[in-house]
C-alpha cells in the first residue's frame, strides 16, 4: 500500500513539474519576440529619418547661393527677409501673429497662404507642428523664413489626417507679422523704492583764531 501511494505521489510531481516547464518554456518565444519587433522598429525609424535628412541635403546643396542655418533640432530654415533691427524673438506665454504656406518636400504648395489664412499662436501653450513650436522662437518682427522640417518635426506618422500624407517632410515659409505679450497674463509689480532721505545739513564750525606771532 505504501509502495501504491508513493508511486501515485511521484506520478502527480512528475505531472506537475512537466506542466511548470512547458508552461514557461511557451512564454519565452512572446518575449524575444517583442523584443526584436521594438529593434526592428527603432531601425525602421533610423532608417527613415537618415533618408528624410539625405533628400534635404541634396536640396540644400543644389541651392549653393542660399544660406541654410542647421538647429539643434533636426531641421534647416534659411531667411526670406532678415530684419536686423530687431533683436528680440517671441517667448512663452507671448501671442504670435503670422502668415505661412505649406509644400511638400520637392516644392508642390499643399496649403497656401490664403488657404490657411493669418495664425494667431500662443507661444508654447498651443499644439502646433513641433518644428514652428521651435522655428517661430528665432524669428523676429517683420521677418520671413523657410523651413525644412523632416516628418518627425512635422505630422510624422499620422500626417494631418487631410493633405499631409504619412512620413512627410515639409517646406514651410513664415512670415512673423507681430508679437505681443498675452494680456491675460499677471504682470509682476516691482516693490516701491523709499523715497529719498534728505541729508542734514552741515553747520560750518567757527574757525579758530590764529595765533600771533611772538617776537623775542
Amino acid at each position: 500500500m505504501n509502495y501504491l501511494k508513493l508511486s501515485i505521489y511521484t506520478l502527480l510531481f512528475t505531472v506537475l513539474l512537466s506542466s511548470c516547464k512547458h508552461h514557461e518554456e511557451a512564454r519565452r518565444p512572446i518575449s524575444r519576440a517583442s523584443g526584436t519587433f521594438m529593434k526592428k522598429s527603432a531601425d525602421r525609424n533610423k532608417k527613415l529619418v537618415a533618408n528624410e535628412e539625405d533628400v534635404i541635403k541634396k536640396i540644400i546643396k543644389s541651392n549653393p547661393k542660399v544660406k541654410y542655418y542647421a538647429t539643434p533640432k533636426g531641421y534647416w530654415f534659411y531667411y526670406d527677409e532678415r530684419n536686423t533691427n530687431e533683436t528680440v524673438a517671441p517667448r512663452k506665454g507671448d501671442i504670435a501673429y503670422f502668415n505661412m504656406e505649406v509644400k511638400d518636400i520637392k516644392g508642390n504648395v499643399i496649403y497656401s497662404e490664403s488657404d490657411l489664412g493669418p495664425q494667431t499662436y500662443y507661444v508654447d501653450k498651443q499644439d502646433i507642428m513641433m518644428g514652428l513650436r521651435d522655428g517661430i522662437k528665432r524669428m523676429h518682427k517683420n521677418e520671413t523664413v523657410t523651413f525644412l522640417f523632416p516628418s518627425h518635426m512635422a505630422y510624422g506618422y499620422h500626417g494631418d489626417n487631410k493633405k499631409i500624407g504619412t512620413n512627410e517632410s515639409l517646406i514651410v515659409t513664415v512670415t512673423l507679422r507681430n508679437f505681443v505679450p498675452d494680456p491675460a497674463a499677471p504682470t509682476v509689480k516691482t516693490a516701491a523704492q523709499p523715497s529719498a532721505v534728505a541729508p542734514k545739513p552741515v553747520v560750518a564750525k567757527p574757525a579758530a583764531p590764529a595765533k600771533k606771532d611772538t617776537l623775542h
